[in-house]
């Protein structure tokens, strides 16, 4: 049936397609009138970013080193969905942080309600509970690197989506293993190349000291309370301390004064962090004791962490961390002592780039294989697929490019060598091969021996560029 238009769209048998779906076609797939730029129906939503192929080898070196120094320290990786039952979240980060009061993605389903995950401890523990991992040899040592999601401000090195190279530590309640895991943050930012950044390191205790410097925050905040935001007036009787984690300017400077959990830690949880101590000293790990981290997460107990850098303007924290001895029970598991860490992959890159900190390069191009005709076209598709089977980095043309602009797209990708192969040199047997640097040409077999007589040509421009 021939389509014709109607009052409301355009008819093909059955179907209607709507005027607006045509206008949305048009804008999608019609360049606008005098121009080569093509009009979106959508754009990137705010509060994400795209990782181009020109910045992506920055996102490889990190998330490579971070993966193979984890390695040597005995982590394992992890996958983990990306959402979870809202619950989960609720439970272990606490009702009453921002997190969950103000920043989570939830989604209700048919049955129950999803969140995309605002941090990755959660979902790790729930994985290695679920999983059965405890019945293993103890401790667990696993890592991460995922994606996380949060409804803030964007602003640099804090988007609603961003990364996360991060490790969990099951089973040890010994201060030799937070040391470990402070260790761990430094060997990264060390093998990172990145300098100036400082470790601060507190103690929030226990539950148990922990209620009596609940005492004494809601002796000091009640006078004030009338004067705190509603968010910080609700947290007044159920977690004061969360109090002193609000961004609110007003919030702070109340709080500015308040009185520190340090002083308050009981014998146990002090003797944990003076051992702590006595563990970085003598690995000559230099830290700061910060009385005022107190971590946005509730599920933190004792030692908390903080790697801290100024290169990158009032959003310093690259990394932050602690033990959460309590959150499994929570969970519902046995009670087992476990900690970890999280590092912002966006805040690494953006300090690696401030303090001009070396990224690996991508491979280049190693050989392009130009062809003139059909016959020609043929032998370079053969021999660019017994160059990759060989490791190699090798391209031919597939957009019909006459030979001319063949070599311009060879030279703008930046490959190392350069053949032409046309009737003639399937006639002969053989082609020139061109060193794209020197301009140097070499006759080249285009049979049998063609791998083993070009990989003796690489190898010697490789030696030679190092010298």
């Amino acid at each position: 049936m021939r389509p014709h238009c109607g009052k409301y769209g355009w008819y093909h048998g059955f179907t209607v397609v709507p005027n607006v779906f045509i206008h949305i076609w048009r804008r999608l797939f019609c360049l606008k009138k005098g121009t080569d730029i093509m009009e979106l129906i959508t754009t990137r939503i705010k509060g994400m970013e795209d990782v181009v192929p020109a910045e992506s080898h920055k996102w490889q070196t990190v998330e490579k080193i971070a993966a193979d120094t984890a390695a040597s320290y005995g982590f394992r990786e992890i996958r983990i969905p990306t959402f979870e039952n809202t619950e989960l979240f609720v439970r272990s980060v606490g009702e009453t942080t921002d997190v969950v009061q103000k920043e989570m993605f939830s989604v209700m389903g048919r049955e129950s309600k999803f969140t995309l995950r605002p941090e990755g401890t959660a979902g790790t523990i729930r994985a290695v509970l679920q999983n059965g991992l405890l019945n293993d040899a103890l401790p667990q040592k696993v890592f991460y690197i995922l994606s996380c999601f949060r409804h803030e401000k964007p602003q640099a090195g804090r988007l609603w989506e961003f990364h996360q190279f991060g490790a969990e530590m099951v089973g040890s309640s010994s201060p030799a293993a937070d040391a470990e895991m402070i260790c761990l943050v430094g060997s990264v930012i060390e093998r990172l190349g990145l300098k100036d950044i400082e470790l601060h390191i507190n103690s929030i205790g226990c539950p148990h000291c922990r209620a009596k410097y609940y005492e004494k925050l809601r002796e000091f905040f009640a006078p004030h309370k009338e004067e705190l935001c509603g968010t910080c007036q609700s947290r007044f009787e159920k977690n004061p301390m969360r109090i002193l984690d609000c961004k609110s300017e007003v919030c702070r400077e109340i709080g500015k004064d308040a009185p520190l959990m340090i002083d308050y830690l009981c014998d146990e949880c002090r003797e944990h962090f003076e051992t702590l101590k006595g563990y970085l000293d003598e690995m000559g790990i230099k830290y700061t004791v910060d009385p005022k981290i107190v971590r946005g997460l509730d599920y933190y107990t004792k030692t908390v962490f903080e790697f801290i850098t100024t290169s990158i303007g009032a959003q310093g924290t690259v990394c932050g961390g602690g033990r959460y001895d309590g959150l499994i029970e929570e969970m519902g598991g046995n009670p087992t002592p476990a900690l970890g860490f999280a590092m912002g992959l966006e805040r690494i890159i953006m300090t690696m780039e401030k303090q001009g900190c070396e990224f690996d390069m991508p491979r280049g191009c190693d050989i392009y294989i130009g062809a003139m005709g059909a016959a020609a076209q043929k032998k370079a598709v053969s021999l660019v697929k017994a160059l990759r089977d060989e490791g190699y980095h090798a391209e031919c043309d597939v957009m019909g490019r006459g030979v001319k602009a063949q070599m311009k797209y060879a030279n703008k990708i930046g490959s190392a060598f350069s053949m032409i192969i046309g009737d003639n040199e399937l006639e002969a047997g053989s082609a020139k091969l061109k060193n794209m640097a020197t301009g140097e040409e070499t006759e080249i077999t285009l049979g049998d021996k063609f791998l083993d007589v070009f990989s003796d040509i690489h190898m010697a421009d490789m030696f030679a560029s190092e010298e």
